[in-house]
């Protein structure tokens, strides 16, 4: 058994990838900030801490993940403020990626997006650029660190009920269920062949466990 930390952990993917982890037999420690959130959080199987990350500092989130074997990064701020937006998809991010090193936890998964790259296209007065420029301010800094990552790259999310494969080919806005997203993160997870890559993917015809180790447009910053 492992135990992994998701932060963020009240999210929908959080919660999908709570439910499989318990499955097969995984402890998950879901990171939340609110107490209400923990009756979640134990239906899907999860171990709920309530900490938050916006205001966590690296020493509160190394003890967190002290004994962790992996952190799987599921937060973001949900759109809104600017300002909040670079708190919790850059800063915090950040900020966990240090913890995790300093609580020596190797293993480091981070949900990002499809369009994690310098060449994202998104216009600076476009109200998604301060996502697009958080995300991959924390997708490089995990990049530069010392973990063994892999970083995830959905298309367009959506409530679709799980098919279990998906395409590393992805084309248009390459739309993806929530569950089959954490359904791949929970695959990466026990996959060496993951580590130092950036999975960029969408809905498909490839059974997901044959589609994350087949050759791909990934590489560190695809």
């Amino acid at each position: 058994m492992e135990r992994i930390v998701i932060i963020g952990g009240h999210g929908k993917v959080a919660l999908h990838l709570a439910r499989l982890l318990a499955d097969r037999g995984d402890e998950a420690t879901s990171v939340i900030r609110k107490a209400e959130q923990k009756a979640d959080i134990e239906q899907a199987g999860g171990v709920p801490l309530v900490l938050d990350v916006e205001n966590a500092d690296v020493d509160e989130m190394a003890k967190v993940f002290s004994g962790a074997d992996a952190v799987v990064w599921s937060a973001g701020a949900g759109g809104g403020s600017a300002e909040r937006t670079y708190a919790v998809d850059r800063d915090a991010a950040q900020r966990a990626v240090d913890a995790a090193s300093k609580a020596g936890v190797r293993r480091f998964v981070m949900v990002s997006w499809i369009g994690s790259t310098p060449d994202h296209g998104i216009d600076p007065d476009d109200s998604f650029f301060a996502y697009a420029d958080a995300k991959l301010a924390a997708d490089d800094h995990l990049r530069a660190s010392d973990l063994d990552w892999t970083i995830l790259g959905p298309g367009t999310l959506t409530t679709d009920e799980p098919t279990g494969r998906i395409t590393t080919a992805p084309q248009g806005k390459a739309d993806v269920s929530r569950a089959d997203v954490a359904a791949v993160a929970a695959a990466v997870l026990v996959q060496p062949a993951t580590v130092g890559r950036f999975i960029r993917f969408g809905a498909g015809d490839t059974l997901i466990a044959e589609a994350i180790v087949a050759d791909s447009t990934d590489g560190g910053r695809a």
